[in-house]
C-alpha cells in the first residue's frame, strides 16, 4: 500500500498514458475485423442469395429487385434449336402416361462376345414364369449356340462390339430397340455373359416393376476416370459439370428406353468425342453416356445405382472375377446382403460417397444381379440355387 502512495504525478501520467494508448490501438483491429464480417456477410449472400421475401427486406426496403440491382446478372445459356428440338421430345415422352398393358413383362437383353455359358442357369431362374419375360441376345461373335429353350431363336441382328467404343452403346440401343417392339415389355435389364441372379424371379419382377425409376448407375467423379475424361468439344450441349460416371449394366423404365432411342443430340457427343485415345484420354462411352444423358434430362427419374453388383475393390482395369472355388453360400448371401451403394473417386483421394440403397422410400438390399462369374461356376451355382434364392 505505501509503495502504491509514492507514485508521483508523472508516474501516474504514464500508467493512465500507457492505458490509454492500449485502448487506441485495440479500435482499429475491431474495425477491421467488423469488416472482415461484413465482407464475408455479402459474399454468402452472393454465394447464397435468399429465398424468402422476408429474407430479401434484410437488403433492401425494396426486396429482391433491389439486391438484384448491384449483384451481377446471373448468366443463362441459350438453348441451340437441337436443344430444343430433342428437349421437347424428351419432355413429351416422359410425360406421357404409360401403356396399360394386361401382361406386363421385364425384358431380358444379353449383352455378349458368343454363347452364354452360364445360359442352364438362366433357365432354371425363368422356369415356371412364362409370359412374363422376353428373352434377347446380342452377340457379337458369331450366332450362340443355345441350350435353354427361353433362348432359342431369341437372337437379334447383331454388329461388332469393342470395348471402350461407341459400338458397344450401339449394341445397347439395338436390343432396346428389338425389345421394345413388344407392348408388354415394360422394364428391361441389360446384362452380360458373365451375369448371375441373386434372387427367384418373383422377388426381381416385384422388385423393377413396383417402382417408378429406373437403375441407372451416375455419380460425380472429379479423378482421371471420371471428368478427366470430359472433353470441351462437348460444348455447348454437355457441360463438364454435367458430365458423370457409371456402370453401363442398367435395368430401364419403357419410358426412359424410349428418350434414349429418341436421342440423337447427346449421343453424337459421346460418338465424336468420348474415345479411347481422343486428346490423350482414354474416355469409355459406356460408361459416361447414359449417367451424363440421364443427369441432364431427368436426374430424379433414376436411383443413381445400379442393381448388378461388380467388385471393383482390385482397382483395375476389370473386375473382380469369380472362379468355381470362390463360389460359397456365404460369398452369396453377403453381396445380396448389401444394402449400401458405394462409389470411390478415381483421383488421389480415392474418396467413398456411400448412400442407402432405397427402393420406394425404404431401405432394402441393392442387387438383383451379380457378375463376373466364370463358365466353370456353373455347377456350383446350379447346386445352391434353390438355397441361397431363398426370397
Amino acid at each position: 500500500m505505501a509503495m502504491g502512495w509514492r507514485l508521483g504525478t508523472g508516474e501516474l501520467k504514464l500508467l493512465f498514458g500507457h492505458r490509454h494508448a492500449r485502448t487506441q490501438l485495440r479500435r482499429p483491429v475491431w474495425i477491421i475485423i467488423l469488416i472482415c464480417f461484413f465482407i464475408l456477410f455479402l459474399i454468402f449472400a452472393y454465394v447464397y442469395p435468399p429465398q424468402s421475401i422476408s429474407a430479401c427486406y434484410l437488403f433492401s426496403s425494396r426486396g429482391c429487385d433491389g439486391l438484384s440491382d448491384w449483384l451481377p446478372p446471373v448468366r443463362v445459356r441459350e438453348f441451340t434449336d437441337e436443344e430444343i428440338a430433342s428437349r421437347v421430345v424428351i419432355r413429351e415422352i416422359l410425360n406421357t402416361p404409360p401403356i396399360e398393358t394386361r401382361n406386363p413383362k421385364i425384358a431380358f437383353m444379353f449383352l455378349s462376345l458368343g454363347s452364354l455359358p452360364l445360359e442352364k442357369l438362366w433357365d432354371r431362374f425363368f422356369h415356371g414364369h412364362e409370359g412374363r419375360f422376353t428373352v434377347y441376345v446380342h452377340s457379337s461373335k458369331g450366332k450362340p449356340i443355345h441350350v435353354s429353350r427361353y433362348f432359342i431363336n431369341r437372337d437379334i441382328r447383331s454388329e461388332q462390339v469393342v470395348w471402350g467404343k461407341i459400338s458397344m452403346i450401339d449394341a445397347e440401343k439395338r436390343l432396346l430397340a428389338n425389345a421394345l417392339k413388344d407392348p408388354d415389355n415394360q422394364h428391361f435389364v441389360l446384362l452380360s455373359e458373365s451375369c448371375v441372379p441373386l434372387h427367384k424371379f418373383d422377388y426381381v419382377y416385384d422388385y423393377l416393376m413396383h417402382t417408378n425409376i429406373s437403375f441407372i448407375d451416375c455419380f460425380y467423379d472429379p479423378g482421371p476416370h471420371g471428368n478427366g475424361r470430359y472433353s470441351q468439344h462437348m460444348l455447348p450441349e454437355v457441360e463438364k459439370k454435367d458430365f458423370r460416371k457409371g456402370a453401363q449394366w442398367f435395368t430401364m423404365k419403357r419410358k426412359h428406353a424410349l428418350i434414349v432411342m429418341a436421342d440423337h443430340l447427346y449421343y453424337s457427343k459421346f460418338r465424336d468425342y468420348c474415345k479411347p485415345g481422343l486428346e490423350g484420354k482414354n474416355c469409355i462411352a459406356d460408361e459416361h453416356y447414359l449417367p451424363t444423358f440421364f443427369n441432364m434430362v431427368d436426374p430424379d427419374g433414376i436411383a443413381a445405382w445400379s442393381v448388378t453388383h461388380v467388385d471393383w475393390s482390385e482397382r483395375k482395369w476389370h473386375p473382380k472375377s469369380y472362379i468355381a472355388q470362390d463360389i460359397s453360400y456365404e460369398l452369396l448371401k453377403n453381396i445380396m446382403s448389401i444394402d449400401t451403394s458405394t462409389h470411390v473417386t478415381s483421383d488421389n483421394k480415392h474418396f467413398e460417397r456411400a448412400k442407402p440403397c432405397l427402393w420406394n422410400g425404404v431401405k432394402r438390399p441393392c442387387y438383383l444381379f451379380a457378375r463376373k462369374f466364370y463358365p466353370e461356376a456353373l455347377n456350383k451355382m446350379l447346386d445352391m440355387f434353390s438355397n441361397y434364392t431363398t426370397s
